[in-house]
């Protein structure tokens, strides 16, 4: 008998918890369904967009910034230290920071730091507008939340992540010659040659379209979990992380796909 009720007890729990992640995908898909709803047909706040996009992109800037500087340079020191044990000099270093910065690394260290950072903030102001009711009061008034506080922000995220993106290109390839130049010795033509005689608009832009993925995910899952926050003060630490994780963890994963995509349509 114990063993049947432990059964039956592992399957009802395994049922809620299913019921419960269907239940949050709906939700999280009404929203993306209202949010291009409202975008079509209502004017955009765009008071409330500028003033996201200098919280999203301006405080991000400096933290952006520095976490790819030193990345790159980190990648043209095991660049050179590699192609030194294998062909006693080093090869191709700008060509290798280039390519991995512009490709890859500064478009998804730059939606992970910003996830972690505005993404965070987002949620946390959200779930502290749900719990003490004021997103309530905006529907009793006649406001719709997702047209006034979803919207601004999604918007914010569009046009602050690309360009927090380039910034972050240019911050991780000057950061290689840093060290290319200072440690490994080579001239800036060298290393300015291996950059541009290889990179095409191509590359750039195989980078450079990802951050628009990024930013839908990053924005519509921190909001989603601001405005659906329960539980008080503890429910909004809890939104909290989970946005951040579910966020960061999403564009590592959709980072693949993307990738493939963007590499079977020809932009790789």
């Amino acid at each position: 008998m114990n063993g049947h009720r432990g059964k039956a007890s592992v399957v009802e729990d395994f049922g809620r918890e299913a019921m419960a992640i269907s239940e949050s995908v709906g939700r999280f898909a009404f929203l993306v369904r209202s949010t291009a709803a409202w975008m079509l047909r209502a004017p955009i706040e765009w008071r409330q967009v500028l003033t996201q996009m200098l919280r999203i992109g301006v405080e991000s800037l400096p933290v952006t910034t520095m976490t790819t500087f030193f990345t790159g340079m980190v990648l043209a020191l095991q660049t050179g230290a590699s192609s030194k044990h294998f062909f006693n000099e080093p090869l191709f270093v700008g060509t290798v920071v280039s390519f991995a910065m512009v490709m890859e690394l500064a478009p998804v260290m730059t939606a992970l730091v910003v996830a972690g950072r505005a993404g965070a903030a987002i949620a946390a102001e959200l779930g502290t507008m749900k719990v003490t009711e004021q997103i309530d009061a905006l529907y009793t008034l006649g406001t719709d939340p997702v047209r006034y506080l979803v919207i601004p922000r999604v918007l914010a995220f569009l046009m602050v992540l690309p360009i927090l993106t380039v910034v972050a290109d240019f911050s991780g390839v000057f950061g290689g010659w840093v060290v290319a130049y200072v440690k490994l010795g080579i001239p800036t033509s060298v290393y300015t040659s291996d950059n541009f005689e290889n990179m095409e608009i191509r590359h750039f832009m195989h980078g450079f379209l990802k951050t628009f993925v990024f930013a839908g995910i990053i924005s519509f899952i921190s909001c989603f979990k601001g405005i659906t926050t329960t539980g008080g003060a503890e429910g909004v630490g809890k939104s909290t992380t989970a946005a951040v994780v579910l966020s960061m963890a999403s564009v590592l994963i959709i980072d693949y796909f993307v990738t493939a995509i963007l590499s079977a349509v020809g932009i790789t």
